[in-house]
Formats: structure tokens, C-alpha cells, sequence
């Protein structure tokens, strides 16, 4: 037996050491792809002309006016309303699309003038299929002058400027009935001086010169090729573009490379047996004394962080409600309409994405400051004292981001709007200032961890044993947050879109789920309920899928903002590839349920474990069955920027990120809470309620207008599903009505008895039982 003990160690250890040389190959492949392709990106990119001029040479813009206009679309937060190349928020239009049209419609008006001097829509449909043919050919053909770094545009073309200046001129002054309100970029004329990022000038006429690039950029091809800037998108057949040989060739060959490593997968998990192993025998389930469980007062005072995160999700859930509800009526909410010019859309969409942020991350780091004396069996001096300024810390980044946001948005905080208003990028909203802040924070976190666990990091011997993938990970949540200051308003919008997708692809999809998968695996261990070999070489095994397949497949963020064509092969394999490992983790979540079931009554994280089960389930639902429908490129080039990615959104940030959050944060209050005190009921009912409730607003709202949506865009192009007339259909606008059922059933069932049992845990916390640089097991 011990002759086959030692063989077996053994044979483990060569397991863990290949295992870690793949990852070590995984990582630097991967990593080397991504930097590369960034580079690529970066030269092949469209360009930002000196000069627009028109056939006589006459200069009718500057690259200062369209970078001064992508200002200005930041300043005013106006990509938490709608969208540019596909990306933003969904209630307004693509400004991309909808600006393309508008030129496609002036370019029809002056060739209808001149060859029959008429208006397009006078002529017959034999006359308008002429005009139509010679707009594609005029509007394909790239007049951009590389040596005088000159832009040449047509008399058609000039005219679509000239229109997409007078409808936004229109827009930005009168408002557009939905979520831009009237005279929302008032001042036309501020001084030259002290502009930040704004060239002097026209604003307004600045914004529709940038909207103007995005749509020039989409229509006319790349140099030598025989595809746009963006692919081909967005899908207009009037201005040419239809879907390029790529989406379709990529699209069936990630699916079929993913049915070929699915075997493969799954053939070594079972071969190897690269999975967590129970580390209890039969009827001898681990009894847990959580009166008698070592308790130090920094952890104690991770109470207070919970707290705050079940509120900002209180908050931020109701104004997702509030969201809900401008697609029905976007300029009142029951007869509230002072919340309406309080909250406008941007604004509101603005809050609901930073504090879902924010309150997960928080969650986190208030877990991982509880485990950390676990880990290194001892409470560091001055540890509790650090966790105070930390919390604090928060909460002034918190109501500073807050309020910033608000008044830059509103266009109150002039100039220093970058710094400390509205950043205005997706899921970065929160000014420069803000993110610094934001970055000292998770420093001193970073710090209270690796203080706590260096005595454990010092006895491990294995560089890539537990502890040390633990603190691995927890290194990784500031590092990666680090990419968000490598562009700025005067970075070209690909380019800035290519480190963006950095932040929440990377650092919150990627680098927060393999802390996530880390921690799980170091709890599981803690607990006595897996063996510390096999949880190690699980977790690499995890690591190498999650990260191989992950830090590539960003790419199916990059297929039609202007990045290179190459990223469609390299998104949609790689993309379809992460599946895989979301697939995984429902064995894991089988493994866990298994625990809860067989330790009965006795067992005292059932709550705790009914959301990593809930976790693992919308891992494979949210991040990867719905994930995988849009991912594929022939369809995310006519559903690219629609309600489908809401659907995915929702289904893998709450159902994935959120449910994870709400496990870790009952976990630790499981330990810091007196037992008695423990409701199970009430947590049993927020799990129930918050995965109904979910589930509601995916299948009776979100899925179905999304397919139809997605119909909308086949029939009549990309701009028109994005036109607000198709939320105001009757069959679309009954399902947007209907989403008030499940949104109140996450709300009211959901997180309310969150709340009270969180709020009630904290009135009864245990007292501290261990003393500073006092060691314990």
C-alpha cells in the first residue's frame, strides 16, 4: 500500500508540473496573440484625415473637429445611451448606422438631381436601381490620400455631410423624444483656451463630423481589399455592405473545432481524472463547530462591506427597472417626471453599470480580506486598521464617481469633465481621478492580503501550490485594471475600443473568474470536503482552459469596430472555444450540490452553495449558451449592438459575477455571524427569486425581442431594428410591458430578503477570538 501511495504522489506531482508548464505556454501564447493583434489593429486601423475636402478642394473638416467630436460623444456619457460601431447602449440609435443612411439618402438626392433632375424617391424603380448601383460603387472607392493625409470626399458625399451636420444640429438642439434632452450640448463656443480634449469650435457640429468619420469608415473599403473598415458592417445594402466570406467561413469552422475539443476535453478530464476528489469517506461528512472557528477582528469587519454591497444592489437593480421602463415610455416613469430629468437614460444606464461593478468587486474583496488569515494562520498587526481605510476609501469612490458622473453628464463640470465627471466609455464611466483611486484601493487590498498570507506563501515550496495560485490571482485583480489608462478621448475609437474590451473582458470576465475558480477550489480545501492534490491540479487543468480560451476570444469584440479582418477567425474559434470550460464547471457545481445534499442539516453553507450551483448553471447558460449564439460572426454581424447581447449580458454579469459575488459574501457571514442567527429560509427564498426573476427577464423580454430584432435588422438593415419605431411595434412593446413581472419577482423575492438577512446578520456578529500575530489552525 505505501509502495502505491508513494507511486501515486508521485505520479501526481508530474501531473502538476506538466499541468503548469502548459499554462506557462498558454499564457504566453495567448498573451503574445492579443499584444500582436493589438499592434495590428493599430496600423491597419481607418484614418483620421488632416483635412476632409470637398472636388474643388474647398476643406469642409479636420482631424481636430472629428476627435474634438468623439469628445464630445464621451463628455456628454452618450455611449451609455446609445451606440457607435455597434457598441453602447441600446435605446438610442447607432449614430454609425443611422449617420451612413443619412449619407447613402444625400449621395441618392444629388445623383437623382443630376442624371434626371429629380428626387430620388420621384424616380421609378428601374431610375432609383441606377442611382442605387452608382452610390455603391462611389460610396466603396476609398479617396483617402495617404502621402497628404487628405480625404477627398464626392458631391454626394459632401451633401451626406452636410446632412448628418443639420439632423444632429436638430437633434442636440430640440432633444429626439427619447433620451436627448433639448439643448443637451448647449455651449457651441467655448474659448480655445483650457479645452480639454474639445477643439474650439462647434460641439455640436463637431459630434455629427465624428459620426460623419464612423459611417465614411464602415462604407468604403480598405485599401487593396474589397471590405470596409468594419468588415462590411453595418449591414445596409443600399450603401453596399453585406456580410464578407469571413463571418460565414469562421463561423462554421469555430463550430465544428469546438465539437473536435469538446471530445478531446472531455476525454482527458475523465482519462486523468482532472477534478476536485472528495477528501471525506462515507458517512464520516466533516463536522463544523462555527462557535469554536478562529475569528480575528479584520475579519469581523468585512460585516460592514457586505452591508454596502447589498444596498448598491438594491440600487443599482431598481435602476435597472427604471431602464426597463424607458423602452416603454422614455420620458416618464408613472407620472414621475422629475425622476426623468433627474435620471435620464445615460445616466441612469451609467449608475446601473458602475455600481453592478462595484458591488461585485467589492463582495470579492471583502472575501478574499476574510481568507486571508485563514491562509497564513495569523492575524497581521494593524491588519484591522488597514481594512477600515480600505472601506472607506470605497465609499469615497463610490459617492465621488457618483456624483461626478452625474454633473459631467449634465455638462456641469466643464473642462475637468474627464477627470472627474463621466469618462464616457462603456463600463468605464467613472473619471480618470476616480480610477487612480480605484487603483490605490485594490493596492492596499493587495497589500492586507499578501501581509496576511506571506507566512503560508514563505512554507509552501510549490510555486504553484495553492496559496500561491491564490495570491497569483489576487495580484492579477489590480495588474489588469492597470490597461484602463492606455487611452484617453484623443485615441482613435478602434483603438481605444481594443484596450476597453482589455478592462471588462479581461479584468472583469476573465481575470475575476479565475480568482473566482481559485477560491472556490482554496474553500473546498479549507473546508475538508476535496483533497488538496486534486484541487490543485483541477485548478490548473481549469486555469489553462479559462485563460486559453478567453484572452483570444476577446476577439469577438473586435469583428466590426474597425479592427483588422483577422480578429474574425481569431475571435470566433477562440470565443466558441470558451464554452468549454463554462461547461466544465457544471461538473464541478454537480460535486458541490453532492456536498450540501450529504451534509444534510448539519452542513452550514447550504446558502453559500446554492448560488456557486446557481453560478456554474448560468456560466454554462448566460456566458455560454447565449454568449455562443451572438459570438458566432454571421450572426453578431446583424445582431452586433441588439437586445441578444442584453440578453447575454444579463445572463452571465448577475447570473455569473453576481451570483458568485452574493456566495462568497454568505460564506463569510456564515462564519463572522453568531449560528443561531443564521436564516436559511430567507436565503433559500432570495436564491429562488433571483434566479426566477432572471430567468424571467431573458426568456419573456430580453430572447424574444432579440430574435426579432435580429429579424428586423435581416429585412430592412441595421439601422432600422436600431430605429426607435421598432420598440413601439405592438408585439414587441407587449414583451417590454411584461418584463415589470419578472424584474419585481428579482426585486421583491430577490433581494429584498437579501437585504433584510444581511442588515439583521449584522446586529448579531461574533466577537473576535483571536489576537494580533496570535497563530491558529
Amino acid at each position: 500500500m505505501e509502495w502505491k501511495e508513494r507511486t501515486l504522489m508521485k505520479g501526481n506531482k508530474a501531473q502538476n508540473s506538466f499541468l503548469k508548464g502548459i499554462l506557462i505556454f498558454t499564457l504566453l501564447i495567448s498573451f503574445t496573440v492579443l499584444i500582436a493583434g493589438g499592434f495590428w489593429i493599430f496600423k491597419t486601423q481607418a484614418p483620421t484625415p488632416l483635412k476632409v475636402v470637398d472636388s474643388k478642394g474647398t476643406v469642409l473638416t479636420t482631424r481636430e473637429q472629428i476627435t474634438g467630436g468623439q469628445a464630445v460623444f464621451q463628455k456628454y456619457g452618450l455611449m451609455d445611451y446609445a451606440t457607435v460601431l455597434g457598441h453602447g447602449s441600446y435605446l438610442g440609435p447607432d449614430f454609425t448606422a443611422q449617420a451612413l443612411k443619412i449619407v447613402v439618402d444625400g449621395m441618392h438626392d444629388v445623383h437623382a438631381e443630376t442624371d434626371y433632375g429629380k428626387l430620388f424617391e420621384e424616380l421609378s424603380n428601374d431610375e432609383q436601381t441606377l442611382i442605387i448601383k452608382k452610390v455603391k460603387l462611389e460610396m466603396k472607392q476609398n479617396r483617402y490620400e495617404k502621402n497628404t493625409k487628405e480625404l477627398v470626399l464626392t458631391d454626394g458625399q459632401a451633401e451626406g455631410l452636410k446632412r448628418v451636420r443639420a439632423y444632429y444640429d436638430k437633434v442636440f438642439t430640440e432633444g429626439d423624444g427619447l433620451g436627448i434632452k433639448p439643448n443637451l450640448i448647449e455651449d457651441t463656443s467655448m474659448p480655445e483656451q483650457g479645452r480639454a480634449y474639445v477643439a474650439p469650435g462647434d460641439m455640436r457640429q463637431q459630434i455629427s463630423d465624428f459620426f460623419f468619420w464612423t459611417a465614411w469608415l464602415s462604407g468604403t473599403n480598405r485599401p487593396g481589399d474589397t471590405i470596409t473598415y468594419t468588415n462590411n458592417w453595418p449591414y445596409f445594402e443600399e450603401a453596399g455592405n453585406t456580410m464578407s466570406y469571413s463571418a460565414v467561413l469562421w463561423s462554421g469552422v469555430s463550430v465544428t473545432l469546438l465539437i473536435l475539443f469538446i471530445g478531446l476535453i472531455l476525454y482527458f478530464y475523465n482519462r486523468y481524472r482532472l477534478y476536485m476528489h472528495e477528501a471525506y469517506e462515507a458517512n464520516k461528512f466533516p463536522v463544523f463547530d462555527l462557535d469554536k472557528m478562529p475569528l480575528t477582528a479584520s475579519q469581523v469587519k468585512t460585516g460592514k462591506y457586505f452591508l454596502v454591497v447589498v444596498l448598491l444592489f438594491l440600487i443599482q437593480a431598481g435602476l435597472g427597472g427604471l431602464l426597463a421602463h424607458y423602452y416603454i415610455e422614455p420620458n416618464g416613469f408613472y407620472g414621475l417626471n422629475w425622476l426623468v430629468e433627474l435620471f435620464p437614460f445615460n445616466i441612469a444606464k451609467s449608475y446601473h453599470l458602475q455600481l453592478v461593478i462595484l458591488w461585485v468587486a467589492t463582495a470579492w474583496l471583502g472575501m478574499g480580506i476574510y481568507v486571508a488569515p485563514l491562509v497564513g494562520g495569523k492575524e497581521p498587526r494593524r491588519q484591522g486598521l488597514l481594512v477600515d481605510i480600505l472601506f472607506w476609501a470605497l465609499v469615497v469612490l463610490t459617492a465621488g464617481s457618483t456624483i461626478g458622473e452625474w454633473f459631467g453628464a449634465k455638462g456641469y463640470l466643464g473642462n475637468s469633465w474627464f477627470w472627474f465627471g463621466h469618462q464616457g466609455w462603456e463600463y468605464l464611466e467613472l473619471g480618470r481621478f476616480w480610477q487612480v483611486v480605484l487603483v490605490i484601493g485594490m493596492g492596499i487590498w493587495l497589500y492586507i492580503v499578501f501581509r496576511a498570507i506571506r507566512s503560508a506563501l514563505r512554507k509552501e515550496n510549490d510555486k504553484g501550490g495553492l496559496t500561491h495560485l491564490l495570491f497569483y490571482s489576487s495580484i492579477a485583480v489590480p495588474f489588469f485594471y492597470i490597461f484602463a489608462f492606455f487611452f484617453n478621448p484623443s485615441t482613435s475609437f478602434t483603438f481605444a475600443d481594443y484596450w476597453r474590451w482589455w478592462i471588462i473582458h479581461l479584468w472583469v470576465e476573465g481575470i475575476f473568474e479565475v480568482f473566482a475558480v481559485v477560491v472556490i477550489g482554496f474553500l473546498m480545501v479549507r473546508m475538508k470536503l476535496v483533497t488538496k492534490e486534486s484541487t490543485v491540479r483541477a485548478l490548473l487543468f481549469q486555469l489553462i482552459l479559462l485563460l486559453g480560451s478567453g484572452v483570444i476570444g476577446i476577439g469577438h469584440h473586435y469583428y466590426y469596430n474597425g479592427s483588422a479582418e483577422i480578429w474574425i477567425a481569431l475571435g470566433a474559434v477562440f470565443s466558441a472555444l470558451e464554452v468549454i470550460p463554462l461547461t466544465l464547471l457544471i461538473l464541478e457545481a454537480y460535486e458541490q450540490y453532492k456536498v450540501m445534499k450529504e451534509g444534510g442539516h448539519a452542513f452550514p453553507y447550504t446558502s453559500s452553495f446554492r448560488f456557486l450551483i446557481s453560478t456554474a448553471v448560468w456560466n454554462l447558460l448566460g456566458a455560454g449558451v447565449l454568449g455562443f449564439l451572438i459570438n458566432l460572426p454571421a450572426v453578431s454581424y446583424f445582431e452586433h449592438g441588439s437586445t441578444l447581447t442584453t440578453a447575454h449580458a444579463h445572463g452571465s454579469m448577475m447570473g455569473v459575477y453576481g451570483m458568485f459575488a452574493i456566495a462568497v459574501l454568505l460564506y463569510t457571514l456564515r462564519n463572522i455571524v453568531k449560528p443561531d442567527q443564521w436564516n436559511d429560509k430567507l436565503l433559500r427564498l432570495s436564491c429562488w427569486g433571483l434566479n426566477i426573476g432572471l430567468t424571467g427577464m431573458i426568456v419573456i423580454t430580453l430572447l424574444p425581442v432579440g430574435f426579432m430584432q435580429l429579424k428586423h435588422a435581416f429585412d430592412f438593415g441595421f439601422w432600422a431594428a436600431r430605429d426607435y419605431s421598432f420598440y413601439e411595434q405592438g408585439p414587441v412593446h407587449l414583451l417590454l410591458w411584461l418584463r415589470m413581472l419578472p424584474d419585481t419577482v428579482f426585486i421583491v423575492a430577490g433581494i429584498v430578503p437579501l437585504v433584510y438577512a444581511v442588515i439583521r446578520s449584522m446586529l448579531h456578529l461574533r466577537k473576535p477570538n483571536v489576537a494580533e500575530d496570535e497563530t491558529f489552525e
